[in-house]
């Protein structure tokens, strides 16, 4: 059969998530005859029934199923090679992940030593490092080699933080010299991941004491007046990361040959 267009799958994916014909037209922003012609020219090319149709109601068939995620499939990597070549088209600067407010002072040394390769440096934040590096918004990423999802990705190992847990000043546990994860499960407000806001949100909500969490050591040169940084005695240091896919640009070869001066010093 002919190769089939983006639009083909964008129909298609539209009618599978909406399981209703007239509402993925209102989505698509075309009319409903069309896409019923264009969905029924699709099955017939494929030789596939995608769609079980009655009067009342709209299901996916098994072939549908699959369809639909192989579809999504290769319009995720198609998007991806579209956002990788204009980024690679883009003047030679280059753009690390970070997630908000975590490691600043290591984010500030990596940043002290790209510039001194000359290399320009861009800063995203986000939550999804992951995502970004993968998906070509960036070039390398700050990432926890504990808990990150690290498949596919080359990394040089930056340093190792101690864990912390953040309480309001004031509270029982805020005079302790260490506290354990038990402990801290039993608090109320308590949060085992940190919520995906920016250090400052966290820390509000934790001098309001409507937050307790655990981060990395690192993240305790912004503590405010009202939050104490106790050290998690049962909880081993994490394992900081700058990653980055196989494909290194070569903007971001200098920056990582500088990024390992900070890694750990290796064993006697």
């Amino acid at each position: 059969m002919d190769r089939l267009e983006t639009r083909e799958l964008d129909y298609f994916i539209a009618v599978a998530e909406e399981l209703h014909f007239g509402a993925a037209a209102r989505r698509l922003g075309i009319a409903q005859p069309p896409l019923s012609r264009a969905i029924a020219r699709l099955e017939r090319r494929m030789g596939v029934r995608l769609f079980e149709r009655t009067s009342r109601r709209v299901e996916l068939t098994g072939p549908g199923q699959v369809f639909l995620t192989e579809a999504r499939r290769a319009l995720d990597t198609l998007h991806t090679a579209v956002r990788r070549a204009q980024h690679a088209a883009r003047p030679a600067r280059l753009v690390i992940a970070v997630r908000p407010g975590g490691g600043s002072r290591l984010l500030t040394d990596l940043l002290r030593e790209g510039a001194g390769t000359g290399t320009d440096v861009d800063v995203l934040f986000t939550h999804e490092q992951g995502v970004a590096l993968r998906g070509g918004r960036a070039d390398v990423a700050l990432l926890c080699a504990d808990t990150d999802d690290m498949s596919g990705l080359r990394s040089v190992e930056l340093g190792r933080e101690d864990p912390v847990a953040l309480l309001p000043r004031g509270h029982r546990l805020a005079a302790r010299p260490h506290v354990t994860t038990a402990e801290l499960a039993g608090l109320d407000h308590f949060a085992a991941r940190c919520p995906p806001i920016g250090l400052d949100e966290m820390l509000d909500r934790v001098a309001l004491g409507r937050l307790v969490t655990v981060v990395g050591a690192g993240a305790t040169d912004r503590l405010g007046a009202g939050v104490v940084a106790v050290p998690v005695a049962d909880l081993p240091p994490t394992t900081v990361v700058l990653g980055w896919l196989g494909d290194l640009p070569s903007r971001a070869a200098a920056f990582v040959r500088a990024a390992r001066t900070l890694g750990p010093a290796p064993a006697p």
